[in-house]
């Protein structure tokens, strides 16, 4: 995860077919999250969306105890 992308935790994901994900925006504020959504459903009311809260831990690699583990 960049510096960039640590700046803005908040994301819009929309939902795709076969358990893909893509995400739309990134944002710093939830209540910005919250209102760029009501934006999108309204211009897109067919499309599933839904907000999350992306940490700075990366996904493909935790630390435990001091010590680098692979997920």
């Amino acid at each position: 995860m960049t510096y960039k992308d640590r700046l803005s935790p908040w994301c819009i994901i929309r939902h795709l077919p076969k358990s893909q994900r893509l995400v739309v925006g990134r944002l710093r504020r939830r209540n910005d999250a919250e209102e760029h959504l009501r934006l999108l459903r309204r211009m897109m009311p067919t499309a599933d969306y839904s907000i999350i809260f992306d940490s700075m831990m990366d996904s493909a690699e935790a630390t435990v105890k001091g010590k680098q583990v692979s997920l």
